[in-house]
């Protein structure tokens, strides 16, 4: 018996970019020996052979690419032109199915305003039994108030344990390492929380600007866009309990609680604890890029002129009001034409309470670097007596604690690790809907204050390191934030 799997919005960006590769990764990993035939709908489809014409050239830069893996791949593809929301076209896919099957994998490749009428198709047709399983994408609505409508949709459908709420950051082999660093070694949990560490900075620059996002973006901007999923799902796994076992239910748990422990906002707190920025125009990568508005509004797209107040950059200093992490602030940064391409984590532990080497060594506390893009690592950096017979002074040195490329299998991306979660039918690195209504309660009380307290966007200059206020709200402090050149 084989499961199936149906992409719905199977020619979209989404399918193209993301999902056909991970599903060829895992041909070539021999992870799709249990499945049957891939389908994508979508109204525009025309016929397999196009299909197959248009993710072929993402394909063939996966390593292990080979026309032996393409032939048995290409078998599974399957297509089907016609409207998802239609459960006349969703019977036909099903009557279809074949005679012994073990259940239907199906993945909502399209925007969440489709996601109600996809989801009462698929129930219509017969393909919402307990042996469906429902991946969906973000952004999950824009409020908590639109991700329950969202939700509500979904769950009319579909049991929670079926939904499959896909964040792309959970997939990423260092994420993944967090569980493992910080449960299976004593030297790190022993240490882990405010007896020894200083602060945590979570840093996610990119270089880049709209990149055909323009209306989306426009109305989202960075906090609803990076920080709501991405970021606040990686303080969850730095900062959660340790659970019971690897149930997905009590990971799940544990994770909630640190959302809800999250400190509220104030008035007073606001401006002290948040920045926002948007990019003007500057160079990247050696070349002059226009600024946000000017990039918004050219002759190519609809969107009123008037000046937009859209955040592409945000900090924010969060508190954890718990016993483990009570006065230790975690600093969240996002921002798009920054000066480089960069996602790390920084756990600063604390200086030493009392040092013996004198005042002529710089005592650099320890660090523990774990960095997601460009190339995932982890890093710890510790002090050293520098070799000689010279008076001891202390160096710095580093740890390598990252897999050696001689053992890394495959460079698998983050949707094919997760795409065999989902065929395993294992919840834990997916995002459960109490986490996500918690995590949007928390952010709508950040927007709510940034419009009564009218708080503006500050310029930064493309191709820097983000709005100067940003330096300053980490200053405050007697922190800094680590640097992004490096």
């Amino acid at each position: 018996m084989t499961q199936e799997i149906l992409v719905i919005g199977g020619d979209g960006d989404l399918a193209l970019r993301k999902l056909y590769p991970a599903f060829f990764a895992l041909e070539i990993a021999g992870q799709l020996d249990d499945v049957g035939c891939i389908t994508g709908i979508s109204r525009a489809l025309r016929d397999k052979d196009s299909l197959l014409e248009r993710m072929l050239p993402a394909l063939k830069l996966l390593d292990g690419f080979s026309d032996e893996i393409w032939e048995k791949f290409k078998a599974r593809i399957h297509c089907i032109q016609g409207d998802a929301t239609d459960a006349q076209t969703l019977r036909v896919y099903h009557a279809d199915l074949p005679e012994q099957y073990s259940g239907v994998i199906v993945y909502l490749a399209v925007p969440p305003k489709v996601f109600g009428g996809a989801c009462r198709a698929l129930r219509d047709a017969g393909l919402a039994s307990e042996n469906t399983r429902l991946v969906v994408e973000k952004p999950l609505g824009s409020s908590k108030a639109t991700f329950s409508q969202v939700n509500q949709e979904m769950s009319d459908s579909f049991s929670e344990h079926q939904i499959y709420r896909i964040d792309h950051y959970l997939g990423k082999e260092s994420v993944q390492n967090l569980l493992a660093l910080r449960f299976a070694n004593v030297m790190f949990g022993a240490i882990w929380g405010g007896n020894y560490i200083d602060h945590i900075q979570i840093t996610v620059a990119e270089k880049v600007g709209l990149e055909g996002r323009k209306g989306f973006y426009n109305e989202i901007g960075a906090l609803r866009d990076m920080v709501q999923n991405h970021l606040l799902q990686v303080v969850c796994l730095l900062a959660m309990e340790p659970p019971a076992n690897r149930d997905p239910f009590m990971i799940r748990a544990e994770k909630l609680k640190v959302l809800k422990s999250l400190k509220p906002m104030t008035s007073e707190m606001i401006k002290r604890s948040t920045v926002r920025g948007q990019y003007i125009e500057g160079s990247v990568n050696g070349q002059v890029v226009p600024g946000y508005n000017d990039d918004l509004f050219d002759s190519n797209n609809s969107v009123d002129s008037e000046k937009s107040d859209t955040e592409t950059y945000v900090a924010i200093r969060a508190e954890i009001d718990n016993w483990r992490w009570s006065g230790v602030p975690f600093y969240l940064r996002t921002g798009k034409r920054m000066n480089t391409r960069k996602t790390e984590i920084l756990v600063q532990f604390k200086q030493p309470k009392h040092v013996i080497f004198g005042t002529n060594n710089s005592i650099c506390p320890n660090q523990l670097r774990i960095q997601l893009q460009p190339d995932e690592g982890i890093t710890l950096h510790f002090l050293r007596k520098q070799p000689g017979l010279e008076e001891l002074t202390l160096e710095e040195a580093e740890l390598n604690l990252t897999v050696p490329e001689a053992r890394k299998k495959n460079n698998y991306d983050a949707y094919a690790r997760l795409m065999v979660d989902v065929i395993k039918g294992d919840q834990t690195l997916f995002v459960s809907a109490q986490e996500v209504e918690a995590s949007w309660e928390w952010i709508d009380q950040i927007i709510e204050l940034w419009h009564s307290t009218d708080m503006k966007v500050k310029s930064y200059v493309a191709g820097t390191a983000g709005p100067v206020d940003a330096a300053v709200m980490i200053a405050q402090d007697d922190r800094q934030w680590s640097d992004l050149e490096s």
